[in-house]
């Protein structure tokens, strides 16, 4: 499997009574893919996924199989915890569901990199769809370097990783300078997305995309420098505030869905972050 471009990690909209907009989601899975994302995230920590029951969980996906199917896109799930066993059943369930499934490094067990790949291993040697790695190491606690992300990488049945270590260090570099054959490297943290491309990512997965889809693509294909730091500043601005509040915030001020609600623990943003995430916006459109 070939990852590149741009993936939608959708959130997930609530009516004003709470429930699930589903028809808010489709409109967004489809609003994307028509801007030219490769693939949509089913989910993912964008979707408030701890708070969805698992009846919400199946509707969410259902939606996004949907549109993903009709426009010929790459659907991936976000699946598993740090319970190896649980992790591989859930990924049994994706066999004819979805084209990947997006997987945390273990959390808050912190099994140090030997443990990570006997994780990755067992679920690679029982998943139906190819991996992408969470390495996501400020939620999960456990950090890998770059020779752990390449042993992982190099397993079969890995595709990529969703990289967000929360900036640009050596390990960094030592990784993107040395690649598994097939091992895609996707952009996790939305600010760092134009250096990334420049040492080899090959896309990201980024939940500040949902705002500004086409212009996020058309950088992944340019790597345009100005559009690069226009879309920097406009992510920063959507992460001013617990993700995917801001982002929700903004969706809902362009009436994309009906409210801003998310579930706790999640308090909506405070409209000074909304209007300067709108602003950003803005510029990106005017440049």
């Amino acid at each position: 499997m070939e990852l590149h471009g741009i993936h939608v990690p959708l959130i997930t909209p609530f009516e004003a009574d709470g429930t699930l907009a589903l028809d808010a989601l489709d409109g967004l899975a489809r609003e994307a893919l028509a801007e030219g994302a490769a693939g949509l995230v089913a989910l993912g920590t964008t979707a408030e996924v701890a708070t969805l029951d698992e009846d919400e969980k199946r509707a969410v996906v259902e939606v996004c199989a949907k549109a993903a199917r009709d426009h010929g896109a790459v659907l991936t799930v976000g699946t598993g915890g740090n319970d190896t066993r649980r992790t591989v059943a859930a990924l049994g369930e994706l066999a004819g569901v979805a084209d990947a499934a997006l997987v945390t490094v273990p959390a808050f067990t912190r099994p140090g990199a030997a443990g990570a790949l006997a994780h990755f291993e067992a679920l690679a040697a029982g998943s139906p769809v190819p991996l992408i790695v969470y390495h996501i190491p400020y939620r999960t606690g456990q950090a890998l370097d770059a020779e752990a992300l390449r042993r992982i990488g190099a397993l079969e049945g890995v595709a990529g990783v969703k990289y967000a270590a929360g900036g640009i260090d050596g390990e960094t570099v030592a990784l993107l300078a040395d690649l598994p054959p097939r091992f895609a490297v996707l952009a996790g943290d939305d600010p760092f997305l134009l250096p990334l491309l420049a040492m080899g990512a090959t896309g990201g997965i980024l939940a500040s995309a949902h705002l500004a889809t086409g212009s996020f693509v058309e950088l992944t294909a340019t790597g345009d420098r100005a559009l690069g730091l226009l879309l920097a500043r406009l992510s920063a601005a959507c992460f001013a505030e617990p993700n995917p509040t801001v982002i929700k915030g903004v969706l809902h001020a362009r009436g994309r869905i009906a409210t801003p609600g998310v579930r706790l623990p999640l308090l909506p943003a405070g409209p000074e972050s909304v209007a300067a995430a709108l602003a950003a916006l803005e510029a990106v459109g005017d440049r």
